[in-house]
């Protein structure tokens, strides 16, 4: 470890990004001389997650993992017209009218209830069932989480004729569980490779088996999901037991039949997709056109063929000549729902870039810039560093964009590039809280947030295991927490609020009794239904609506 004198912590503050680069120790020199404080902070855990904080920034100059980056380039989408075209989405519309109850009056009122919780009560969590991310399939059947362990756990939705309540969908159960990435060791640079799984995506059904790409930090995998419930029987040369038999005692031929047997599901790598990233993978999407996808680092995103492992095509780098030059890093990636050449990606400085690959094979010229002018009355010391977008998501129709950043939400239409054309304050209470969530490294959170089917709600997490709903029609929202004290079966959510000051209500909570260990990160959202997956530490809570 080096001690460098170096200048402010925001993110694009060259200074600051070198030398968390460089991993060196930063002394905040412009907050003492401007009198905010004498910030003293280390800045080697942004290489290394402490206390479930979420990693942001590129790491140190040559990373484990990469072998020269991205080689020779795959067939390109500019190359091709047919691919052009826009494909319809891959599932259907979710119910077309949605008020949230709590928030008014309406005989259509959705009225949120519990419906399961899924892990371990335990108060002493262990760091490796943490859970890092959470994802529906298109259809909405199934559920898949992953874990700082690198296990993937995919829930499957059950008939609703089985649960026997006309109010309640099916419940989700355990399909399958695997090991989806192991931790590793670069013995060239001495660094460890987490197993920690950062992303799950699933890809469009096709036949009987379902498939899903994972990632960690270098390495992601194609995962093919399949049933078995049959067994061939009456082999020639082979026991019942697997033994084989010597040939010269075979003197009938039998030909073998399949036997039914208790259903077993299997998981099986297909694709190993690795050495093509120097810095830690922080997003992947897949391609409308369902052959290719993307993945992200801090610095560079590469397309690839999901049939080929070997070769990608780098169609972003940001990267600069000189790495003392580096003033913004990429924070999260997606392509368009229906257009497979169009891609966004944000940035630590707030911005979002939509970029088109027919323009050019290398998209470092973006078609548009999606930055909203600053209010000079809210700038201070941590202005940079909450700007920063953590998620990004195009809406189900492709008309909008919703952006995450560590105060708000913004909704952003395709076509006005020069303001959001929504902004929902997810806990603007914390505003007066910034400097106590600086030294506790909660002010690095990474939240996610989602859609619902029809595009009339946005979702995301909060503090003390709330998460937030936005209705966009009627500008109303709506506060709940993921909670065990809340969870018997179908047991209406109440909704919280909280006092930031002056005279507390009876049912309100006040800001300074929050508890900032337990966080909402990651949420998803029934592709058709108003089903809902909000993962606490290490429990995923389900929940779901019931219609007055």
């Amino acid at each position: 470890m080096r001690l460098r004198l170096i200048g402010c912590r925001a993110p694009s503050c060259p200074a600051y990004v070198t030398g968390v680069l460089a991993g060196t120790v930063s002394v905040c020199m412009t907050s003492v001389r401007e009198g905010v404080a004498p910030f003293w902070k280390w800045t080697e855990k942004r290489g290394r997650e402490r206390g479930g904080t979420e990693r942001s920034g590129a790491e140190r100059e040559g990373a484990p993992g990469a072998s020269g980056g991205s080689s020779k380039a795959i067939h390109h989408p500019a190359a091709s017209p047919a691919n052009t075209s826009p494909n319809p989405a891959p599932f259907a519309p979710a119910r077309s009218t949605y008020s949230m109850a709590g928030a008014g009056v309406g005989s259509n009122d959705v009225q949120w209830c519990f419906s399961q919780v899924k892990g371990a009560i335990d108060d002493d969590v262990a760091e490796a069932d943490i859970i890092s991310t959470v994802e529906f399939n298109h259809s909405g059947e199934l559920l898949a989480t992953g874990d700082k362990g690198g296990r993937v756990v995919i829930f499957q939705q059950e008939q609703e004729s089985k649960t026997g309540h006309p109010q309640s969908r099916g419940e989700y159960n355990v399909y399958s569980t695997f090991q989806s990435h192991e931790p590793e060791f670069d013995y060239l640079k001495s660094l460890e490779i987490e197993e920690k799984i950062n992303k799950i995506r699933w890809l469009p059904q096709k036949n009987a088996a379902q498939f899903l790409l994972s990632t960690n930090d270098k390495t992601i995998k194609l995962w093919k999901i399949s049933e078995r419930d049959k067994r061939p029987e009456g082999y020639n040369l082979k026991e019942e037991d697997g033994r084989y038999r010597d040939p010269s005692t075979v003197t009938t031929l039998r030909v073998p039949v399949f036997r039914p047997m208790d259903l077993m599901v299997e998981a099986s790598p297909r694709r190993v997709f690795a050495n093509a990233h120097t810095y830690h993978i922080n997003s992947i999407s897949v391609n409308s056109d369902y052959e290719t996808y993307l993945s992200a680092d801090d610095l560079r995103i590469n397309l690839w063929h999901l049939e080929v492992t070997d070769r990608s095509f780098n169609i972003v780098d940001i990267k600069p000549a000189n790495m003392e030059e580096l003033t913004e890093v990429i924070t999260a990636a997606e392509f368009h729902p229906n257009q497979c050449n169009t891609l966004v990606y944000s940035s630590s400085k707030g911005t979002i870039r939509l970029c088109d690959m027919r323009a050019a094979a290398l998209c470092d010229k973006h078609s548009k810039l999606f930055e909203e002018p600053e209010d000079p009355s809210n700038r201070s010391f941590f202005s940079e560093i909450i700007s920063s977008i953590s998620d990004v998501k195009f809406s189900h129709s492709g008309r909008y964009m919703m952006t995450r950043d560590y105060l708000s939400i913004k909704i952003w239409d395709l076509n006005m590039e020069n303001r959001p054309v929504e902004t929902y304050q997810v806990h603007e209470y914390l505003r007066s809280k910034l400097c106590s969530l600086y030294e506790n490294d909660c002010i690095f959170d990474k939240f996610e947030c989602c859609w619902n089917g029809n595009d009339s709600v946005v979702m995301t997490g909060s503090y003390n295991n709330f998460f937030r709903m936005f209705e966009r029609g009627h500008r109303r929202d709506l506060t709940l927490e993921a909670s065990r004290e809340s969870s018997k079966p179908r047991a209406t959510l109440k909704p919280r609020k909280v006092c930031a000051g002056g005279k507390r209500k009876k049912d309100e909570i006040s800001v300074d009794s929050l508890d900032f260990n337990k966080k909402i990160l990651h949420t998803a959202w029934h592709p058709q239904d108003n089903v809902i997956a909000v993962a606490t530490t290490n429990n995923l809570y389900i929940f779901q609506d019931k219609i007055n």
